[in-house]
């Protein structure tokens, strides 16, 4: 179905009749004179009816350009069929940690070594695409936290944005509290009675305004949910030149903070060592956090405005070389 969204534009169309009678052009004054009639006269009626009807067109032209122009500014729209989604009634915000230890390689994905955002791009983004019905949200932290995305329907974009994220765009350290306290901003304004953040880290707080645990009791007060995941292997062994040894790359994990966080908001602490435990968690989540579907009709929107919007412009443009071509001649 084809509508104008703001029709009351078109009260404006009969502006350039208002500006012509309230505003006249300027008679020009010519001094008599005796002519004397000959055959140049007639070549001067001739083109004076070319210029007549050329006058006639750059009118019509300018008005049909009007026109177009108003139709624009209405914001013409196609209504699509209605479509039929279902609604969880719930709000989740993810929280990524981009900080620099995130470089470290010790997942696995098909037996391919990939360092930890690649493996949680790679679970997270399959966790994402079951949401449906739900808003999400993405914010990115480092050393700083950045709201990447605004709760939405659309969880393309959101699995889209999260692939295009790389580590150190938000700093090279890790703002847990900051992006705990960022997410209560934006969630704490929703009417679902279900609001909840799945916080991702492989780190502990070392930077930020506020610590994690009283950012947390602010989140428990405002009913926000925190499930937080500690990524990271627990021991590897390496090949040095000084032989092979053991090493810890998750030392620099709170493990301690990220607990206590998801216990003062009635959330849970999930531990990934390898890419087959983050899928698990993933799937403990969908089973935490299960689906109330209610039923809501949407019917997509097509703006149409840059097609009037073009032809005026280019309407104009013929105007205006006319008008210059007339001059010169």
């Amino acid at each position: 179905m084809f509508q104008f969204e703001w029709p009351w534009v078109f009260l404006a169309l009969p502006l350039p009749l208002l500006v012509y009678y309230l505003f006249p052009a300027g008679v020009e004054r010519h001094e008599a004179a005796l002519r004397v009639p000959f055959l140049q006269d007639f070549r001067l009626s001739q083109q004076t009816e070319l210029q007549s009807r050329r006058k006639f067109w750059l009118k019509l032209m300018c008005l049909m350009a009007w026109l177009l122009l108003v139709a624009a500014g209405s914001r013409p729209q196609f209504l699509g069929e209605s479509i039929g989604i279902d609604i969880s009634g719930r709000d989740l915000m993810m929280a990524v940690d981009l900080s620099d230890s995130m470089r470290i390689g010790d997942f696995k994905i098909n037996g391919d070594e990939v360092n930890r955002l690649v493996a949680t791009k790679y679970v997270a983004s399959q966790f994402i695409e079951r949401r449906k019905g739900d808003r999400l949200g993405l914010i990115l932290f480092g050393s700083r936290a950045y709201l990447q995305a605004p709760l939405t329907f659309d969880t393309k974009t959101i699995n889209q944005l999260l692939l295009e994220s790389a580590i150190g765009l938000a700093g090279e350290r890790t703002a847990i509290g900051d992006a705990i306290g960022l997410s209560l901003k934006r969630l704490e304004q929703s009417d679902y009675d279900s609001r909840v953040l799945i916080l991702i880290t492989d780190g502990a707080n070392t930077a930020g305004e506020v610590t994690p645990l009283k950012a947390a009791e602010l989140a428990a007060e405002h009913g926000l949910k925190i499930y937080t995941i500690g990524v990271g292997a627990d021991e590897q062994i390496k090949s040095t030149w000084f032989g092979v040894r053991k090493i810890n790359p998750s030392a620099q994990l709170d493990e301690k903070t990220l607990r206590g966080i998801a216990e003062m908001t009635g959330g849970r602490y999930f531990r990934a060592r390898d890419t087959e435990e983050f899928e698990q968690i993933y799937k403990v989540l969908d089973e935490l956090e299960p689906l109330n579907r209610e039923q809501q009709t949407l019917r997509p929107v097509e703006t149409l405005f840059y097609w009037p919007l073009s032809a005026a412009l280019l309407l104009s443009l013929i105007v205006y070389l006319q008008t210059l071509w007339g001059r010169q001649t």
